[in-house]
Formats: C-alpha cells, structure tokens, sequence
C-alpha cells in the first residue's frame, strides 16, 4: 500500500548507478541525463536564432534571445569592469539559461513525468529536476570556483595570490599568515557551499511542496480542490523562484570572477 514516506521517497529517489565496488563513486544517471539534454536544446535553440539573425527587423524569438543577451550583459557590466568581459559575459549566460532551464522542471506534472520516464527507460526512480539534487548544484558551483581560482592566478599571479592569500586582511607580520591563510580558506571553502547549496536548498523544498499537495489531492473531492487551488497559486509563485534562482546563480558567478580580478 503506497502511503505517503513511501511516495515522496520514490519521488525523491535518484537513479544512481554505482562506478565499480565502491559505494562512494555514484553517477545520478537522471540528473545528468537531464541537464545534458536541456544543455543540448536550450543552447541549440541559441545557437539557430543567432545563426538566423537578421539586421533588419527581428523575428519575436531574435529579439527574444537579443533582450535576454542585452539584459545579462548589462549585469555584468555593472558588477565587472575587467578586460576578460568577452569571456565573464557568454559564461553568465550560459550559467542563467542552462539553470534556468533545469529549474524549470520542477513545472513538469511530478506523477505524469516520473511514469514516463520510468515506463521510457523501464527503471524505478527517475528525478527530472537536476538542480534538486546536491550534486548538480555542487558540480555547477565548484566549475564557476574553479574558473575564480583560475583568474586569481593568471591576474595577480602564483606568487600575487599567495601574498594575497597569507598577508591579508591583517596584514604582512610572519606572525599573522596562519591567522590570514585560515580566513581566506574559510572565505574559499564557504563560496561554493554557499553557491551549491542556495540553489539546492530552494529547489528541493519547491519539489518537496509539489508532492505534499499532490498528496493533499488524492484525499478526496476536497483534497482535490484545494490541491488543485494551491498548486496552482504555487506554480505561479514558483516562477518567481525558478527565474530568481537562476538570476542569483548568475550574479554569484560574475561577483565571484570580479573578486578574483581585484587586488587586497
């Protein structure tokens, strides 16, 4: 008898597939099959419309695809003023439309698309909303780190980023570089948790909420109605999340790349 831990652990089961005997070392098949999959579509459909541009009058997808660049590279000239601009801005994009995008699954009716993906793939569990699992959330947060480290180096150097890293913000006194490296480790290890976990956090509760008023739904004619009111009103208020989410992972992307182009 389905009761209702058991339908939100369904729901809430990732299909993972182990790498060799160690339990460690597991892919979600789901979460990357599906962020793959809207990569591929989202900045195809990118890449057709730019390809067809026109300097004349636009079509609605031209000058649809023209504001969302324009508004993305009006954010990003005003928080970065380096001459990387050219790399900073495709890279915020790119991070606002493929999060964007997974985000946007959470809309997908939960119980209709998990049969389908189920019956499709004959599996278990499948999730089809990527930045609902930690590890997605992880891996996106710790590739934009890896870029900030990249240009801490390349800007100031190995031997600048060291300097920046043991003598400040306390100052150069050999005495202080222990107090100095711990707080700028602290500061390092915080960015991609905080990144990662903001994202995962608010997504994961919108799914968690979706199901709780699918359950809410299957109670009776008047479960039904108010499942059905309130998952509604949700929906419309998790566009709000789903848009915002994305913006914020952006903007944490491009004052990440910002403060590695600064010098302490």
């Amino acid at each position: 008898m389905l009761t209702p831990t058991s339908y939100i652990d369904h729901h809430l089961t990732q299909l993972a597939k182990p790498l060799g005997d160690s339990p460690f070392w597991v892919v979600h098949v789901d979460s990357l099959l599906i962020a793959v999959l809207l990569g591929i579509v989202g900045f195809g459909f990118l890449y057709t419309v730019v390809n067809g541009a026109t300097s004349g009058v636009p079509s609605k997808r031209q000058a649809f695809v023209e504001l969302a660049f324009e508004f993305v590279d009006g954010q990003v000239r005003s928080i970065f003023h380096g001459d990387q601009h050219k790399f900073v801005a495709p890279t915020a994009l790119t991070v606002f439309v493929w999060v964007f995008l997974m985000n946007s699954m959470d809309f997908l009716p939960v119980d209709i698309m998990s049969r389908f993906y189920e019956r499709l793939m004959h599996v278990d569990h499948f999730r089809g909303v990527p930045t609902a699992d930690v590890n997605t959330t992880f891996a996106l947060a710790l590739t934009i780190w890896m870029i900030m480290i990249y240009f801490n180096i390349a800007v100031k150097g190995l031997g600048g980023w060291m300097h920046e890293l043991f003598c400040t913000p306390f100052g150069k006194h050999p005495a202080l570089w222990v107090l100095n490296f711990l707080f700028n480790v602290v500061e390092l290890i915080s960015k991609p948790l905080s990144h990662s976990l903001r994202l995962y956090g608010n997504m994961y509760a919108g799914e968690i909420i979706f199901l709780l008023l699918g359950m809410w739904a299957a109670t009776g004619m008047v479960g039904t109605f108010f499942g059905i009111v309130l998952g509604a009103g949700w929906a419309i208020f998790h566009i709000l999340i789903v848009a915002l989410q994305a913006f914020i992972f952006m903007m944490l992307t491009v004052v990440y790349i910002a403060m590695a182009h600064e010098s302490h």
